[in-house]
């Protein structure tokens, strides 16, 4: 069975211990569907000397992550996205379905020039917030207004 997310990929993590941090794949095994990624659900080892010159020490290593506790972020968008898989050129290309980004091609472009600061609005924001504001009422009430 192949995945859908490959070595080299930048997941985040959706479910565990590490929820909501990202890291790069550095293992994929498509048999038993655990991948490992950088730097995150770390592991002590304890390893004991062979021999007279070794010491004695404690190893910290990643753990295996079950391939559905992530997700793949987009390279172009920056999100954790779902994938669908196109066939183009006789090829399978994984593409973003948030952006409609082809990952499987050599460079994004470079939306992150375009990316607003945190906690700053635009003016087209601004107005979608407040055409956006609708009072909501219980279906109840709704149902008595109509009487």
């Amino acid at each position: 069975m192949s995945l859908r997310i490959k070595k080299g990929d930048t997941v985040k993590i959706i479910a565990g211990s590490d929820k909501g941090q990202s890291g790069k794949v550095i293992v994929v095994d498509p048999e038993t569907q655990l991948i490992k990624v950088e730097g995150l659900n770390m592991i002590s080892r304890h390893k004991k000397a062979r021999s007279a010159q070794e010491q004695s020490s404690i190893v910290k290593l990643e753990g295996n992550i079950h391939i559905s506790n992530v997700m793949l972020v987009c390279p172009s968008c920056g999100k954790a996205t779902r994938i669908s898989v196109a066939e183009i050129d006789g090829k399978n290309h994984r593409k973003c379905l948030k952006c409609g980004f082809d990952i499987d091609s050599k460079k994004p472009d470079s939306k992150k020039s375009d990316k607003k600061v945190r906690g700053e609005k635009t003016e087209k924001t601004a107005k979608t917030e407040k055409t956006s504001r609708v009072k909501r009422t219980r279906k109840s009430d709704a149902g008595n207004a109509d009487n």
